[in-house]
């Protein structure tokens, strides 16, 4: 670019970020030379503004060592470049008249770039960010902005062309991204206000990703000094980055463990392929291994006493190479089977090849069945030969008199021998009973309790996403939902669910066990809605 053209492209971000300002705060110090440039704008906009200042009094300081307990929904018009749409102030409104004071607004860049130039912005686009940040002003509820997608980074599909983590022109572009908004939002109070700067970082070492992200906290305060920034943690969002602490930014983590819960049948996160969830459940390993394996290794035991004939059923997930499949009552074998893998069709969903050993390892994805004499005290299910198996579900279903099923979700744990399984089909603790179990307890300690570490650093930490798909039984979701909430509560950490239109919300969601509530033209999950609003 000429430097004229330079010369004027600054004067008018000036412009454009001066008369944003005016409009975002109120006008309290712009000055009066912006008042010839601003003056329409000001008269469209001056009760907007007064009440945008009333709104900002009402909300809870912020600082990155301390973030508020803010309660709210990530609002996602612009999550997506195919679903580009307006904010909508009725958003706001509602969430506020429920009670609730946050939103992340998780965006594409994509949306905001011009003709697909990512070092072009888009004003029109811009300007409609710039109205969703005024009606959180308005309404009394705090606005993050999130690059869901940023230039260089995407957990989401298609992957970005070029990596933020190993580029310098991706890091040059998303730091001019970042420095724009800093720009144009300088001056809006920090109680209203947050940059989240990336969503979910994987796969990365913290030494790579502390860098990264110092260069784009130097372009955001070489223009807001003080603005308030949130980088979310490691693996996905779920591991604390101490590392971070120098930058003097907040970090921001998940909700959605265990994923078999959160996510089950979502396609996007190959949630058609968890078993049917249960809350609170035993953790199982369904990895047996042969006797040749030197990795920690046992049989699954099951004890009883079964009391009438038993149908267990057995979905063997994958087998490698070839594996003799055993069940044993009390010591005598009951039944045998061996599976041998190989190449095109056969008794497998799928045939995979794997070069690095010279073996296949093939996908069966199929149940087995095995009667079980009444009487039986205890089940050994174990491989006898052979390389290894996993199962993925193990059921018990009483055959005298006929009853429901009773299904175990089993997981593939490498390097942990199975644990025993108590089967006490009667007992007001659970069906199946075992040393691990995923609970309240488990939640705290696994997925709360290192961020109240990280708080007691000094470091802000919030939850910027959570919730439970559509597909996931209602009651159920509740119930895991109200552990992760009185978690959250406890250690004094705020939320946003992922939506609040939409199939994790609490409008819209169209579950199919919901009796919906007319609600201002939408359908009201009324028990989830009382449920996050106890917390």
């Amino acid at each position: 670019m000429k430097g004229k053209s330079k010369k004027w492209l600054g004067q008018a971000n000036w412009v454009v970020g001066f008369a944003v300002t005016l409009w975002l705060v109120g006008g309290e110090a712009a000055g009066a030379a912006g008042n010839g440039l601003l003056r329409r704008d000001q008269t469209a906009n001056a009760s907007r503004a007064d009440a945008g200042s009333a709104g900002s009094a009402a909300l809870p300081e912020a600082i990155w060592q301390k973030l508020p307990r803010w309660r709210g929904f990530n609002l996602t018009e612009k999550f997506y470049k195919g679903r580009d749409e307006p904010f909508k102030e009725e958003d706001f409104q509602l969430i506020a008249q429920l009670g609730f004071n946050f939103v992340r607004l998780p965006m594409d860049y994509r949306v905001w770039i011009k003709d697909g130039d990512w070092t072009r912005l888009d004003g029109s686009v811009l300007r409609e960010i710039d109205r969703a940040v005024a009606w959180g002003g308005q309404y009394g509820v705090h606005v993050m902005i999130n690059f869901h997608r940023a230039p260089g980074y995407t957990v989401a599909r298609p992957p970005e062309r070029r990596s933020l983590w190993t580029d310098p022109e991706a890091q040059r572009v998303c730091a001019m991204h970042w420095a724009a908004f800093a720009r144009r939002y300088r001056g809006v109070p920090n109680s209203r206000l947050s940059f989240n700067l990336f969503n979910e970082p994987a796969r990365i070492d913290a030494k790579t990703y502390v860098a990264v992200c110092r260069k784009i906290v130097e372009a955001i305060r070489a223009e807001d000094p003080d603005r308030l920034i949130v980088a979310d943690g490691l693996s996905w969002a779920n591991d604390p980055v101490p590392e971070l602490i120098p930058l003097k930014v907040a970090q921001a983590t998940r909700g959605y463990q265990p994923m078999g819960i959160s996510h089950y049948k979502a396609s996007w996160a190959g949630g058609e392929r968890f078993p049917p969830p249960s809350w609170p459940r035993l953790i199982a390993n369904g990895l047996l291994l042969g006797p040749q394996k030197t990795e920690p290794k046992g049989p699954i035991v099951i004890d009883g006493p079964f009391a009438c004939r038993t149908r267990l059923r057995l979905h063997v997930n994958v087998v490698s190479s070839q594996a003799r499949l055993v069940v044993e009552a009390d010591g005598q074998m009951l039944w045998n089977k061996t599976f041998v893998c190989g190449p095109g069709k056969g008794e497998w969903k799928k045939a995979v090849y794997r070069p690095e050993w010279r073996i296949y390892q093939n996908v069966f994805d199929r149940d087995y069945f095995v009667e079980i004499p009444g009487g039986t005290r205890r089940l050994r299910v174990l491989i006898t030969d052979g390389d290894w198996l996993s199962l993925s579900e193990l059921g018990l279903k009483r055959l005298d008199p006929p009853a429901a099923e009773h299904v175990l979700p089993l997981e593939t744990r490498w390097g942990q021998a199975p644990k025993p399984i108590r089967y006490t089909p009667d007992s007001p603790q659970g069906t199946f009973r075992g040393p691990e179990t995923q609970d309240r307890q488990w939640l705290w300690e696994h997925c709360v309790e290192p961020w109240v570490k990280l708080k007691r650093q000094g470091v802000g930490v919030m939850v910027g996403e959570f919730g439970c798909y559509n597909k996931t039984p209602h009651a159920l979701a509740l119930r895991w939902l109200e552990d992760c909430l009185a978690n959250w509560q406890k250690a004094g950490i705020g939320w946003a669910l992922w939506n609040f239109r939409g199939s994790f919300g609490i409008l819209d969601s169209d579950r199919a066990d919901v009796d919906y509530e007319p609600f201002h033209g939408h359908k009201l999950d009324r028990k989830m809605l009382e449920l996050l609003q106890r917390y």
